[in-house]
């Protein structure tokens, strides 16, 4: 039924409307995703200079928008002359590499957690939910601050510290999700014809709980590029020369009073990543039917 005939009910309406939106949404948040992709994936070859050569006789040059600019550096050069389309781009491989990695990292610790908790209950639920609640009972930032100011920053230590302390929500996911299944009448056939608990959790649980952990994936996804970004710009995440959007904020934050699209540029294009990954999320949500996540 049309909704927008005559006669339709207001709340038929807002279904619709709502149900537009989030088929949008979805949309717009794949597009996003997949030029971040791409631009990961791509970098050396698209970028039009070396992200890393420096040419102090070309500070600051402004971006295509602003009078005097150069067209040779479309968004302009940093405090050190390197271009700065050329580190947007690499940056985008660092962010993208770093919340890959902390997701498929933080998925296997949790995901196998939960299983195991929801799928054997007993004590094996008790010691998977203490673990849960332990983690919780930690903050993320000042943990991640600590370790890596304690042993150093790199771009391995980053991602190793994030997808240790990310894993909470998967366990939560997919131990609850793992309850609903364990007693549902495809599991006890399975036991019935004599399929292994190995074989009950691999074939049987893991793909009945995918849509689930897909959606989490993205919501940690996002979480795992604004913890780095954050760590970077305060100097504890991925160290100089490379070129992370934490780390493009942080060296242009002092000049941000006179060329303030130092800041704004890789500002922007953080939020606009970070908002494709939260819309492609609730989108699979809404697609997959996998429930609120949240």
């Amino acid at each position: 039924m049309d909704c927008w005939i005559p006669g339709c009910a207001p709340h038929e309406r807002h279904d619709a409307t709502a149900r537009r939106m989030r088929q949008a949404g979805l949309v717009l948040g794949g597009v996003i995703v997949g030029i971040a992709l791409l631009c990961a994936i791509l970098a050396p070859w698209i970028v039009p200079h070396d992200p890393f050569l420096q040419n102090l006789d070309n500070r600051l040059a402004v971006p295509f928008w602003m009078e005097g600019s150069n067209p040779a550096h479309l968004l302009g050069t940093d405090q050190l002359g390197r271009d700065y389309l050329s580190r947007l781009v690499h940056g985008a491989r660092i962010s993208m590499l770093i919340g890959v990695l902390t997701v498929v990292a933080s998925g296997l610790i949790g995901t196998t957690l939960g299983v195991l908790g929801g799928f054997f209950g007993g004590r094996v639920d008790d010691a998977v939910l203490f673990a849960i609640t332990c983690r919780l009972a930690i903050p993320v930032v000042l943990v991640a601050l600590a370790v890596v100011g304690l042993l150093g920053s790199s771009l391995t230590l980053v991602i190793l510290v994030l997808g240790l302390l990310l894993w909470d929500r998967f366990a939560v996911v997919a131990r609850s999700t793992t309850m609903q299944l364990r007693n549902l009448d495809y599991v006890a056939a399975a036991w019935s014809a004599g399929v292994s608990t190995p074989g009950i959790l691999l074939k049987e649980i893991l793909p009945n709980i995918a849509s689930h952990l897909a959606v989490v994936a993205t919501l940690e996804m996002a979480l795992a590029i604004l913890l780095e970004a954050a760590l970077s710009f305060l100097g504890l995440g991925v160290p100089p020369p490379l070129p992370s959007w934490g780390l493009m904020i942080a060296e242009g934050k002092d000049y941000m009073f006179f060329s303030p699209w130092v800041i704004f540029i890789p500002g922007v294009t953080l939020f606009i990543v970070v908002l494709g990954i939260n819309l492609l999320g609730d989108g699979l949500r809404d697609l997959l039917g996998a429930g609120d996540t949240r």
